[in-house]
């Protein structure tokens, strides 16, 4: 067993090495000079067509999702437990100025997924079910050209592998053990038989629930992440900023060691003596892009089923997704961590939700704290695990085709009882291997087709 995660820890370090990290950056940068800086000179009329219409009713054909239900449906894939324990990870690897290089790879990133987005919409199809399908697979195929089909297929294998992974056994696993930490705030003592016993129940409810979503289809997917969604972001959101003011007299000293340790981690603090530029850059980069998934070709699956006349409509969601995910979301945890001063004990190690229980303990008081992120990180992973569930069959639907979808699901449905009561450090290496298997084919379609990017972003501001 040794041999194997050293194989696989290997293969992971390697996958997602710089190469990887230069390649989704940099697809991020080609696009955003492609569009003329497009996120920024453009951010007022994408917020107001993106944030501005949030809560307006609108219905869609059969067979589809409104735009806000695509939203949802791919932020609650992309909001998750990269939000929470993604962000104390990369603070605990890299020090504060991980916080820097993770907003500069959301900045560029709001350009990559809106790239996908357009692209997924533009080379969609409908299925035998009368449903809109699309994704990396499809414009792969139909924007390259059938003899590039083999590429797609690639896709869709390290995707559907990774649904089961990343979007399922690593989630449901997380709310199992978040669960379980708020029974064992309440009885420290508590048996392993008896924890073993919790994750079983909470893995059997969380495959009942799934079935009741799942297979009602991509629209009841749509309906429930509608109203999930914009629930956890405003309980994490408004928990966090109470964190913030409750230390805001440390604000202006948080921004300083973001800025300073991007550039100079060791000017930080004695435990980051040992950690580079270069170190704080790859946790920044690499969490940030696990947080958002911009290059990684999942989230536009999702964009593909929205009921829009142009393709620019969807993807302008696309940068508002990235900025609510990392500029927003993420930035918030980071600053939770850092004002609460509890990050300093964990520089140079592997920390996760606890170090983020501990920040917001120093607010609310530990088991209270470890309530609000088990609530949230429940709520987050859930919707996380009914998203990659349609990422996942869409993939299997690619390779096999409509009948395959039901099989999928089946499986998928196991997974989650599995995945609630075993360790997981091998599934997230094998999941993240995975996802940067992903990323790959999807930016090289993305780049060779970035002339009809350009083509349908000037033929949409030409008219608007």
């Amino acid at each position: 067993m040794e041999l194997i995660y050293s194989i696989s820890d290997s293969v992971n370090s390697f996958v997602w090495g710089v190469p990887t990290l230069v390649l989704l950056i940099g697809t991020g940068i080609f696009i955003t000079i492609r569009l003329d800086f497009l996120q920024f000179t453009r951010f007022g009329h994408i917020m107001k067509n993106t944030l501005g219409k949030l809560f307006e009713k609108r219905s869609s054909q059969s067979g589809t999702l409104t735009p806000i239900q695509a939203l949802t449906t791919a932020l609650a894939g992309t909001v998750g437990t990269g939000n929470i324990a993604g962000v104390a990870g990369a603070i605990s690897l890299g020090g504060p100025g991980a916080i820097f290089w993770m907003w500069i790879a959301a900045l560029f990133g709001m350009c990559t997924k809106y790239a996908e987005i357009i692209l997924a919409v533009h080379y969609r199809e409908i299925n035998e079910k009368g449903d809109f399908v699309g994704g990396p697979m499809y414009y792969i195929q139909n924007g390259l050209g059938k003899k590039w089909k083999w590429l797609g297929m690639v896709f869709s294998c390290f995707g559907a592998i990774a649904a089961l992974g990343t979007g399922n056994m690593t989630q449901i696993n997380t709310i199992a053990t978040s669960i379980g930490s708020v029974f064992s705030s309440f009885d420290p003592n508590i048996s392993g038989s008896d924890m073993q016993r919790i994750y079983m129940v909470i893995g059997i409810v969380g495959a009942l629930l799934t079935i009741l979503v799942l297979f009602g289809g991509m629209q009841r997917i749509g309906n429930v992440t509608e109203k999930l969604v914009p629930i956890m972001a405003c309980v994490y959101i408004i928990t966090s900023i109470i964190v913030v003011v409750t230390h805001i007299g440390s604000l202006g000293s948080v921004f300083s060691q973001i800025f300073k340790g991007a550039f100079s981690p060791a000017s930080i603090s004695g435990g980051l003596l040992g950690v580079s530029i270069q170190q704080a850059a790859k946790a920044g980069f690499g969490r940030g892009i696990f947080s958002n998934e911009a290059g990684l070709g999942t989230a536009p699956i999702a964009h593909a089923a929205a009921d829009v006349d142009h393709p620019v409509h969807q993807a302008m969601y696309g940068v508002f997704e990235v900025f609510m995910d990392t500029i927003v979301i993420c930035t918030l945890t980071a600053v939770a961590v850092l004002i609460s001063g509890c990050a300093e004990g964990f520089y140079g190690q592997s920390a996760g939700t606890d170090l983020t229980i501990m920040a917001f303990g120093t607010t609310f008081g530990g088991r209270i704290a470890s309530i609000i992120i088990a609530s949230c990180i429940t709520l987050f992973a859930f919707s996380t695990l009914l998203s990659w569930s349609l990422y996942g069959a869409r993939c299997m639907e690619f390779i096999f085709g409509t009948k395959a979808i039901v099989v999928y699901q089946a499986i998928y449905v196991m997974f989650v009882v599995v995945g609630a009561t075993v360790q997981l450090s091998l599934v997230w290496q094998i999941a993240d291997t995975t996802n940067a298997l992903m990323a790959v084919p999807n930016l090289i379609a993305v780049l060779i087709l970035s002339p009809k990017v350009v083509e349908l972003t000037k033929e949409y501001f030409a008219k608007n």
